[in-house]
C-alpha cells in the first residue's frame, strides 16, 4: 500500500537544458502516476542556451530516456565528440588533446601509464594519442559507434558524446515531458510564499495572480537562483580566486570545412575560446577575465578569431565561478546554473545536471524531507563539483605562458589542497588515483598532465617488470592496432550523412 507521505506534486521553476531535463526524467522514472509534475517559462526571460558540448555521460541519459538516437541527432542538429582539443595552453603552438577513452591496456595489473612513462623516460615514446583510438579517430576526421562484435578490438568500446544546439535539445526533451504528462505554463514568477513555521517553500506566484503550489520544488531558474537563493538565502561559494574567468563572450558563425569530432578549446590572452561544430553552424565563445581584458576587447578577439561568418552580434555573459552552500535546501533542489556556475572547459554543465538528477531520484524524498537524505545528497554533490573544480584548476595552473599577467597568476595562485597532492603524487611516480565517484577518471587526469607538459620525476617502478625489447613490442603493437581501427572508421561527415543528417545539405 503506498504511503500517504508520497511527493504528490512537483514544480519545475525555469525551462532550458536543465529545467526539461528534469522534466523529462522524472516524466520517465514517475509517471504521471505517481504525482503531478508541472514546469514554469516564460519565453520573455528565455534561457542562457550557449552550453552545446557533452562528455560520453549524456549517452546514458539519453538510454534511459529511451530515445532513438539517430532522431535525437538530428532534432538537435547534433554532431558526435570524440574528446577535447587543448590549443596553446602550454606554450603557443602546442596542443594535445583529451580524449574519450583510455590509452592503451594495462596489462598484469599495471597501468598502461606507467609503461608509456618508462618509454618516455628512454627517450623512445611516441606522442601519448597515437596510444587512443578517439583521439588518432578525431585527429583524422574519424567517427563511428562501438562496434559490439568487434571482440577485443578498441572498436568496440568506443567512447563518445555530442555538440549540440543546447536550445534545440531542450525544445526536444520539451516535446518529451509534456508527450508523457508533464504541465507546462507558461509566465513569470514575482513571489515565492515560505512556511512561516518550517521556512519550506510553500507556492509561487504568477504575474497574471495565479498561486502555484508544490511538495517540492526543482529551481532552474539559472544564474538568479530565484528559489534557491533569492527566497531560501542559501548562500554562495565563491571560487574566483582559483578560476578568475568571470565573463564570456558567445557567437555562433557558419561552419566552414569538415565537421571535426572534437570540441576545440584555445587559449588567449585572457582566457580561452571554444569552438563547437554543429551540423549547421558553428558555436563559440570566449569565456575571460573582466580584470584582464574589456567586454569590448573579449568581443573582438573572439570575431577576429572565428572561422566563418559571424551570424549575429556577440553576447556578453556574466557570471561568478562557484557553487551554493547547499544543492538541496529544505524542500527545493536547485540544478543547472541555479546550483553554482564552472566554465564548459571540459563539458560539465550538463552532465552536472543529469548527475543531480540521478542523486535526487537516489535519494528521493517524501514529504517528511528527511534530514539525512538531504545531507547525503548535499555531501555527495559537493564532493563532485569540487573535484570538477581542481580538475578545471589544473589546465589554468600548468600553463608555461610566461609573461602573461593572466596566465602568470594563474599559475602562482595556490590551489587546493586536493589538486596539490594530486600533482605530487604524480610528480613522485607519474601515478594517478580516481577517488570515489569523482567524474574524472586516470586517463583525464593522466591526458591534461601529460599534455600540459608536468614531468614526472620517475616513473612506477613496477613498469621495470618487462624487459626493453618486450616492451618496444608490446607498445608498438598496441599503437599499430589503434591505427588500423582507426583507417577503417568512416569519416565523421559520411557518418551524419548515412545515418542522423538534419536536412538535405547536411554540415552546411
Amino acid at each position: 500500500m503506498a504511503s500517504d507521505r508520497n511527493i504528490r506534486s512537483i514544480l519545475i521553476v525555469g525551462g532550458g537544458t536543465a529545467g526539461w531535463m528534469a522534466a523529462a526524467a522524472f516524466a520517465r522514472i514517475l509517471k504521471d502516476r505517481y504525482c503531478s509534475i508541472r514546469l514554469v517559462e516564460s519565453e520573455e526571460i528565455g534561457t542562457v542556451g550557449v552550453g552545446e558540448s557533452t562528455i560520453p555521460q549524456i549517452v546514458t541519459y539519453n538510454t534511459m530516456l529511451g530515445l532513438d538516437e539517430n532522431d535525437f541527432v538530428r532534432k538537435t542538429q547534433a554532431t558526435f565528440k570524440l574528446g577535447i582539443e587543448f590549443l596553446d595552453w602550454t606554450k603557443p603552438g602546442k596542443s594535445y588533446l583529451h580524449p574519450f577513452g583510455p590509452y592503451g591496456v594495462d596489462t598484469d595489473g599495471i597501468s598502461f601509464h606507467a609503461y608509456w612513462l618508462r618509454m618516455n623516460r628512454m627517450g623512445e615514446a611516441p606522442d601519448l594519442g597515437d596510444y587512443s583510438l578517439q583521439t588518432v579517430a578525431a585527429r583524422n576526421g574519424k567517427f563511428m559507434r562501438p562496434q559490439k562484435n568487434a571482440q577485443n578490438s578498441p572498436l568496440a568500446y568506443i567512447a563518445y558524446a555530442f555538440q549540440f544546439d543546447a536550445v534545440l535539445y531542450a525544445r526536444y526533451l520539451r516535446e518529451y515531458a509534456l508527450a508523457r504528462g508533464v504541465v507546462r505554463t507558461e509566465g513569470k514568477i514575482v513571489d515565492v510564499a515560505l512556511n512561516g513555521e518550517t521556512g519550506f517553500i510553500d507556492s509561487v506566484t504568477l504575474e497574471g495572480g495565479e498561486v502555484i503550489e508544490a511538495d517540492l520544488f526543482i529551481d532552474c531558474s539559472g544564474f538568479r537562483g530565484l528559489l534557491i537563493e533569492q527566497a531560501l538565502k542559501t548562500g554562495y561559494e565563491d571560487w574566483t580566486q582559483w578560476l578568475p574567468c568571470d565573463r564570456a563572450a558567445a557567437v555562433p558563425c557558419e561552419s566552414v570545412g569538415e565537421p571535426t569530432p572534437f570540441t576545440r578549446a584555445t587559449a588567449r590572452e585572457a582566457g580561452w575560446q571554444w569552438r563547437i561544430p554543429l551540423q549547421h553552424r558553428m558555436g563559440n565563445g570566449y569565456v575571460y577575465s573582466s580584470q584582464y581584458t574589456s567586454d569590448e576587447e573579449a568581443a573582438d578577439t573572439l570575431l577576429s578569431n572565428l572561422e566563418g561568418k559571424p551570424l549575429a552580434e556577440p553576447r556578453i555573459l556574466r557570471f561568478v565561478t562557484g557553487r551554493r552552500k547547499k544543492f538541496w535546501n529544505k524542500n527545493c533542489v536547485a540544478l543547472g546554473l541555479a546550483s553554482g556556475f564552472m566554465e564548459p572547459l571540459e563539458s560539465t554543465s550538463i552532465h552536472l545536471v543529469q548527475s543531480g538528477i540521478a542523486k535526487l531520484m537516489a535519494l528521493f524524498p517524501d514529504r517528511d524531507f528527511s534530514p539525512v537524505d538531504i545531507e547525503r545528497y548535499n555531501r555527495r554533490a559537493i564532493w563532485e563539483v569540487e573535484r570538477v573544480r581542481d580538475f578545471l584548476i589544473l589546465h589554468y595552473k600548468a600553463n608555461e605562458r610566461d609573461g602573461q599577467p593572466f596566465w602568470d597568476y594563474c599559475r602562482n595562485t595556490p590551489t587546493t589542497d586536493h589538486l596539490q597532492e594530486k600533482l605530487e603524487i604524480f610528480q613522485a611516480h607519474g601515478r594517478v588515483f580516481r577517488e570515489a565517484d569523482e567524474l574524472f577518471n586516470d586517463t583525464s587526469w593522466f591526458s591534461v598532465l601529460v599534455g600540459q607538459n608536468v614531468k614526472a620525476e620517475r616513473y612506477d617502478p613496477l613498469a621495470d617488470i618487462v624487459s626493453p625489447d618486450e616492451l618496444r613490442a608490446r607498445m608498438n603493437s598496441i599503437r599499430s592496432v589503434i591505427q588500423r581501427c582507426a583507417e577503417v572508421m568512416p569519416t565523421h561527415r559520411q557518418f551524419i550523412a548515412q545515418n542522423c543528417a538534419a536536412g538535405p545539405h547536411p554540415l552546411q
